[in-house]
């Protein structure tokens, strides 16, 4: 049987559940459908179980709401692989009998083959996690309890995973032994002064920026003063020199008239008379201009 399948086929591979399919579509269409979806589921749970591990090595308790929610989220995920893994188991059996029958090579069968080993080993993987976290987990957390700091060294020497944080909590000195859930308070208030010592030097930068500001405007007022004090000065010289000036123009003014005055006495035409008594008339002409 080639492997190239009707249309119709194909959509009643996907609609049929595995057990009703025919023996053909079962195992060669079947495997691809199934290697898809169980890739793509797979590819969406390694997150979930990433963030499962890191959530549980953060936790204190196993009753952790987060931790709980991861869980079941992590374990529905599972199931749906180990559905899908067992139906891609059958179809690749049910190919390694005849693969040629299906237009198979030997190296695909072995490719596919290995997959699902690879897939398998994976989900198993997840599984004894999710089991160890159930059973594990919080028994190791009632023997630290009840044997002391020996058996929570044990356990965190001898388990396969990551303690709980809480399994260091007999680590801490006597003193913090003695002070329990006070230790904590106490770090927390530290943590908090801290931060306010952090604040307060920030408001000291703050505040001395703000006078360096002040400063430099006091500066910019005083020689803004100074230059309105320059200003009056210019004006008040300014003032003067126009009157200085306008002083000076009346005088060369007066001199003109003066000058042309002299000019038109000069300019007379000579008398017939006698010549003495022309010249004292000029004379005394211009002795009363001059006076």
């Amino acid at each position: 049987m080639n492997s190239d399948m009707d249309p119709f086929l194909q959509v009643q591979a996907y609609v049929w559940p595995p057990s009703q399919l025919p023996t053909y579509i079962r195992t060669t269409h079947l495997t691809t459908i199934y290697n898809r979806d169980i890739l793509s589921t797979l590819s969406t749970t390694r997150p979930l179980f990433s963030s499962y591990q890191r959530i549980r090595s953060l936790a204190t308790s196993p009753s952790n709401p987060e931790l709980i929610q991861a869980r079941e989220e992590l374990e529905a995920t599972v199931a749906d692989l180990s559905a899908d893994l067992k139906d891609l188991v059958e179809s690749v059996r049910a190919i390694e009998y005849d693969p040629y029958r299906y237009g198979l090579e030997l190296d695909e069968v072995e490719r596919r083959r290995k997959l699902v080993d690879d897939v398998g080993k994976e989900i198993e993987e997840m599984r004894q996690e999710l089991q160890r976290t159930v059973h594990e987990h919080p028994g190791t957390t009632g023997k630290r309890a009840s044997s002391g700091p020996s058996s929570a060294s044990a356990a965190a020497a001898g388990g396969s995973g990551l303690p709980a944080p809480s399994t260091f909590d007999n680590l801490l000195d006597e003193e913090g032994q003695e002070r329990g859930e006070d230790y904590y308070s106490e770090m927390e208030q530290q943590r908090q002064v801290e931060l306010m010592q952090d604040q307060d030097q920030q408001l000291d930068g703050v505040f001395r920026t703000v006078v360096n500001l002040r400063q430099q405007a006091d500066d910019m007022g005083r020689e803004l003063e100074e230059q309105s004090v320059m200003l009056k000065d210019v004006d008040t010289l300014a003032e003067r020199v126009g009157g200085k000036l306008q002083d000076g123009v009346k005088r060369v003014g007066h001199i003109i008239k003066k000058n042309e005055g002299e000019w038109a006495l000069s300019s007379f035409p000579p008398f017939s008379i006698d010549t003495n008594t022309n010249m004292r008339q000029i004379q005394c002409r211009a002795a009363a201009l001059r006076f």
